[in-house]
């Protein structure tokens, strides 16, 4: 049964609006979900909205639930209890009659095991981003929907400045990455908490988001705060556009990096090597994203900055040095190539 539809207002119509923008094109979608042919019935294909209950995927889910069938779309839910407290089941539990009450279809409760690996934050992540991708592909879903907010996108980019990690982390996180979609990057989490009471609805309140232990939180109630108190108002939203903006500079040299890499690179048994004139002619930007692409394509190795630099001095510091053994990897110059090859068993990373 479907609830009393509430009454239109700014922040409804907003994350209405942008729901809307994020859902998958029907024509385009196959799966499970597809209509039937011989009845005529169904939709073309199934979304899902990871929900914890708060007001951020509680909004998400309310607007999914309204604008997924005016799709052509069906819409479902997936609840992570992540057992880090003793009323995650109660909260899970609570999640998935909101979920069904709003008519999603299907709604999944899935437990996981937080490991220890990165921290607690990093762990519960990485635990329940893989229970959303086993779900997804357990329901053949296209599109798993994800309630994080211009206030989330604001913070991510705070702590990637203070990790100094660079313009990676600095563009915060994609509208669209794989399975996974956030159509309210634009939106503020006030607006979510507005569209709950507008609604009707009753957000959990997650004792973690309180909690300072947490780096994130610590973020969202000092740092921020205080930034804006002392600079004046509108700072996460600057942080948000240097994010897309950061992202889109860093898109297009990704693109110029695999058009010259498929140019330049020369993919041999023992290995891939690049010219080493052409990459001196390169800006660093692109000259780097070469030699980390030519890493990860043949040896399915993330280089990090640190051991990027390395490798780039070969071109740019050469003054007759031998190999360079990196984990995983050898990399030498010879005969006018930057030449990489799989490191030999027993050699000592540098």
């Amino acid at each position: 049964m479907q609830p009393s539809r509430p009454r239109l207002t700014p922040s409804i119509a907003d994350i209405r609006r942008a729901v809307r923008s994020a859902l998958p094109v029907p024509e385009l979608v196959e799966g499970p979900g597809s209509a039937d042919p011989s009845t005529g019935s169904g939709t073309e294909g199934l979304v899902l909205v990871a929900l914890s209950g708060g007001p951020d995927s509680l909004a998400l889910a309310a607007a999914t639930a309204f604008e997924a069938p005016r799709a052509g779309l069906r819409a479902g839910a997936v609840i992570v209890d992540h057992g880090l407290q003793d009323s995650s089941a109660d909260a899970a539990a609570a999640a998935a009659r909101a979920a069904t009450s709003l008519g999603l279809d299907p709604v999944l409760v899935r437990t996981v095991t937080v490991g220890t690996d990165g921290g607690p934050e990093a762990a519960a992540r990485t635990a329940r981003y893989g229970a959303l991708a086993a779900a997804a592909a357990e329901v053949g879903a296209t599109t798993v929907l994800l309630g994080h907010t211009l206030d989330d996108q604001a913070e991510t980019v705070l702590l990637g400045l203070a990790r100094g990690s660079g313009a990676t982390s600095l563009q915060g996180m994609a509208p669209v990455a794989g399975v996974y979609a956030r159509p309210l990057l634009g939106i503020r989490r006030v607006q979510t908490e507005q569209f709950c009471a507008d609604s009707g609805l009753d957000p959990w309140a997650d004792p973690q988001n309180d909690d300072p232990a947490y780096t994130r939180v610590r973020v969202r109630r000092s740092v921020l705060p205080m930034l804006e108190s002392e600079l004046g108002p509108g700072i996460a939203e600057a942080l948000a556009r240097t994010a897309d903006q950061l992202r889109e500079d860093s898109d297009a040299l990704d693109h110029f990096a695999e058009e010259i890499a498929e140019e330049l690179a020369d993919i041999a048994e023992a290995g891939i090597s690049l010219p080493v004139r052409a990459l001196e002619a390169n800006p660093p930007a692109l000259r780097q994203r070469l030699i980390r692409l030519a890493v990860a394509s043949e040896f399915h190795i993330a280089l990090s900055r640190a051991h990027t630099l390395e490798v780039a001095r070969l071109v740019t510091d050469w003054h007759g040095q031998g190999p360079l053994d990196l984990p995983g990897i050898r990399v030498e110059r010879r005969d006018g190539l930057l030449i990489f090859s799989a490191a030999e068993s027993g050699t000592s990373p540098a």
